[in-house]
């Protein structure tokens, strides 16, 4: 896309939200925590409850449970869709189990535990049918969580960051777009090293 060259801009004393900036978010985007409107969540009829979005981060738990199924646990859970686009994160329901409003979020109604964040929901399914994709031997499984919590930190810079100012933002701001797509580009350096070699992330063996 066209790139235009802003100016340097007077940083104010206090940051107020100005709504009519927000660009293609702007219906959802908040500068407060909390419920903006009552909406129950619904629930179907297996103690597991899904609540997420076919985004790349949405669609790792769920990955994650067809696995877990696939290998023959019993992980049978509903899964519901929440149009982040609709502001249905910011539902009474979701809010409840997630006070972050961020998507993937999951019910476990067998013991009443509500989890949140896409790393700890699959630690938390990992751990509940016996440890499954998780590395046996200490060293192995300490890799393993090196990998998967760089994979949490680095994913924001290439969404969050370069997704947003490359194809999201109302304006084009190149400092922005060169920054986020260096680190980007970076990362995925990082991951094709680390590959070169390898059939798997972790341990030599198909892990979180």
């Amino acid at each position: 896309p066209d790139i235009t060259v802003h100016g340097p801009m007077m940083k104010p004393a206090v940051w107020t939200w100005d709504q009519a900036n927000g660009g293609q978010f702007a219906n959802i985007n908040r500068t407060i925590a909390g419920p903006t409107h009552d909406k129950a969540l619904p629930v179907g009829e297996h103690p597991l409850q899904l609540y997420s979005l076919a985004t790349p981060n949405g669609i790792k738990v769920t990955i994650l449970l067809e696995e877990l199924l696939e290998a023959g646990h019993d992980a049978e859970y509903d899964a519901w869709l929440i149009d982040i686009g609709k502001g249905d994160q910011f539902g009474s329901g979701f809010v409840a189990v997630n006070p972050n409003s961020k998507i993937p979020a999951l019910m476990d109604h067998g013991n009443g535990q509500r989890v949140f964040e896409s790393a700890s929901i699959m630690l938390y399914l990992a751990e509940k049918f016996g440890g499954a994709f998780i590395p046996k031997d200490a060293s192995k499984r300490t890799e393993m969580f090196s990998w998967l919590f760089w994979q949490m930190g680095s994913a924001p810079f290439v969404g969050g960051g370069f997704g947003h100012f490359y194809a999201y933002a109302p304006i084009k701001i190149e400092y922005a777009i060169n920054r986020y797509a260096m680190e980007t580009k970076r990362q995925l350096a990082v991951l094709n090293r680390h590959l070169a070699d390898k059939d798997w992330m972790a341990g030599g063996e198909y892990s979180l």
